[in-house]
């Protein structure tokens, strides 16, 4: 049976202002998103902190207005847009749910669709969140002096990471300055292994931030 304590969440208290403006130099937003796609015979659905392209068309859902990007196997992609948070949106949607509560009381339903057959659905199962391939964008706090990149790197290849692209901000010999990386699509348990190593290392002050990407080049 279908269990919300399975779904992965994460809020948005990790994120800094440096991170949004790395995210921007790179071309992305950041955006908090609940994703849900049929991955085989699993389904991946985890709530988090996404980086995604400047170009694509929930990155400029902004303020109180919501969205929700669908693609289909014969539609394609699709956008429904429209304000989820403020007073009048917000007593729309309780209004609705009341209605909708009275009405299912009234017919003796407990579904919200009705007359719909789900028994030839497939039985589908959540991927675990280890096993879920993505990209990543890496803030480490590294001390400048020779090897450290390519210690980290190292680390990261041994755990079958490649990197896509990386931006080292200033020059402070022997002192911590922000080095980033983008990744190409890893397996969340393998980064998960390659980070704890990182931030183990001396040359590496505090813990590393890490984002999941979404869109663009794999």
């Amino acid at each position: 049976p279908f269990s919300f304590k399975k779904i992965y969440t994460e809020g948005i208290t990790r994120i800094t202002p440096l991170d949004i403006e790395f995210a921007s130099e790179f071309g992305y937003r950041i955006k908090l998103l609940a994703i849900a796609k049929q991955t085989g015979k699993d389904i991946e659905i985890r709530v988090h902190p996404t980086m995604i392209p400047e170009g694509d068309l929930i990155s400029g859902v902004n303020g109180v207005f919501n969205a929700i990007y669908v693609e289909g196997d014969a539609s394609g992609p699709a956008l429904y847009y429209g304000k989820g948070a403020g007073e009048m949106p917000t007593g729309s949607a309780v209004v609705s749910d009341i209605m909708d509560i009275a009405r299912n009381i009234k017919a003796g339903a407990v579904d919200r669709l009705h007359g719909i057959n789900l028994s030839g659905t497939p039985d589908l199962k959540i991927k675990k969140m280890e096993e879920i391939r993505t990209g990543y964008y890496l803030r480490f706090s590294a001390i400048d002096k020779p090897g450290v990149l390519s210690g980290i790197s190292g680390i990261l290849g041994s755990h079958n990471i490649s990197i896509k692209s990386m931006i080292q901000k200033g020059r402070k010999k022997e002192k911590a300055v922000p080095v980033v990386m983008m990744t190409h699509e890893a397996r969340e348990k393998d980064m998960a292994l390659a980070l704890k190593q990182i931030n183990r290392l001396p040359v590496v002050s505090g813990r590393t931030m890490y984002l999941r990407v979404e869109g663009g080049e794999a």
